[in-house]
């Protein structure tokens, strides 16, 4: 029992990235399709900068409504990360750089 275990990882360097949400797909005889997706919190200002063309002039009001769903209804959000456990056949994450 002294013999050495291994174990094949990779290694991967990129910039400092921070999570913003995650996406489920499901296999479908077409290829991969959306089931859901969820998204963080409190998204970065430095996040929600990449959604807009042009954000001096926007009324920067991205995300502000699906913020307003983790405050009231956390349940429901819940109910789709469950989901996507039993349903989905791939999770992917989305990130952003900081």
């Amino acid at each position: 029992d002294k013999q050495e275990s291994l174990e094949a990882v990779t290694i991967i360097e990129t910039p400092p990235i921070t999570v913003v949400g995650i996406v489920g797909y499901i296999e479908t005889p077409k290829g991969l399709r959306t089931l859901t997706t969820v998204w963080a919190q409190n998204l970065d200002e430095q996040c929600r900068r990449r959604f807009y063309s042009d954000w001096y002039s926007s009324k920067k009001k991205a995300f502000t409504k699906y913020a307003k769903k983790w405050t009231e209804n956390a349940a429901e959000l819940e109910r789709e990360l469950t989901r996507m456990k039993t349903y989905c056949t791939s999770i992917r994450v989305i990130a952003h750089t900081n």
